[in-house]
């Protein structure tokens, strides 16, 4: 039996946090900007808003997995532990999608991006659920394959799109290589890419579903994005200063590290599937864009992603470290440039 976890602070925003406890959610809100706060034993800053109106909002999802059964299952290995639902439970990938769905609903966003991995494995009854669930948000939905969407070749959710809300645009590029797990980005890609931020009047979000390599011996195998392809996204944000960030799913944690030669963030945003179980906002303002974490907070997913944070422990894996990352790192000030 795990030892109780205590209070942790998952969000925090300009005026507001969320706070949990086991499956207490404790909300705080009309709170002072860019000052210090204390609840529960537990002591945040809120963030000072980026300057300017607030022009629009997005919401993103990566690592949804439908179709899902077996969570924190690696290959064939025996090892884990390996979560799975319980008898008369709905199928977790239901429960935290189902979840996702409900609180991006709230916020009324301009558009709603999926950052890859609808799917357990590619199969048409599983992108048919993720349609089933995410259709709802109609043409504000736009949506690029992971590598579980392509491991057999398949064709649903290829290619890149150029989406615009008030006051920022996305780039949204499919970095998949068909029947690997591995990222990358081609050459055509990038000429695309780079005449979109030669013509583009607003700031630039590129997402991808592979995170970039940044550091670290250089491998043909990375798991993420290959780090010829990583430079070469570098390089072309170093040029284009339009672009304010990456970000990417893929590794179910989050992290935000420099990026090389452009130094802006290049992020990393957990998962829905497991735990901690989130979503992510963007809050865009005429000076800036605001990051915002959340944690999937219905009863059902709380339920499920606490089971979750064991993850992996037979490997010698904190996973729940891994996964949430740091306050800092899930909610924070994009700058313009």
């Amino acid at each position: 039996m795990k030892p109780p976890v205590g209070v942790e602070i998952t969000t925090v925003t300009d005026t507001s946090a969320v706070l949990h406890e086991d499956l207490e959610t404790i909300r705080l809100d009309n709170l002072a900007p860019g000052t210090e706060h204390s609840e529960r034993g537990v002591t945040f800053r809120t963030l000072t808003p980026p300057p300017g109106r607030l022009l629009s909002r997005i919401a993103t999802v990566n690592d949804v997995h439908f179709g899902e059964t077996e969570c924190g299952r690696i290959d064939a290995n025996t090892q884990g532990p390996i979560q799975r639902s319980l008898p008369g439970e709905a199928p977790y990938p239901v429960t935290m999608n189902a979840g996702a769905i409900a609180e991006i609903t709230l916020i009324d966003p301009t558009a709603v991006i999926v950052k890859g991995d609808l799917t357990e494995a590619g199969t048409q009854e599983q992108f048919a659920e993720f349609r089933a669930h995410y259709g709802a948000f109609g043409d504000r939905l736009h949506t690029v394959r992971g590598n579980h969407d392509a491991y057999r070749h398949q064709n649903e959710y290829p290619g890149d799109s150029w989406i615009t809300v008030p006051g920022l645009a996305v780039a949204l590029l499919d970095t998949t290589i068909p029947g690997a797990t591995t990222g990358r980005i081609e050459q055509e890609q990038f000429d695309w890419l780079d005449a979109q931020l030669s013509a583009a009047t607003d700031p630039v979000i590129i997402m991808g579903h592979h995170q970039q390599w940044v550091e670290g011996p250089r491998s043909d195998d990375y798991f993420g994005l290959h780090p010829d392809s990583s430079d070469q996204l570098s390089d072309m944000c170093a040029r284009h200063a339009c672009v304010i960030a990456y970000t990417a799913g893929h590794t179910h944690r989050h992290r935000v590290r420099d990026m090389p030669r452009a130094h802006i963030p290049s992020i990393e945003i957990g998962c829905v599937k497991d735990f901690p179980g989130t979503w992510a906002e963007y809050r865009v303002h005429e000076g800036g864009v605001m990051q915002v974490v959340h944690r999937i907070s219905t009863p059902e997913a709380l339920r499920w992603s606490n089971r979750c944070r064991h993850l992996y422990s037979d490997f010698g894996t904190d996973y729940q470290s891994y996964a949430m990352g740091t306050l800092e790192e899930r909610c924070f000030v994009i700058p313009l440039r």
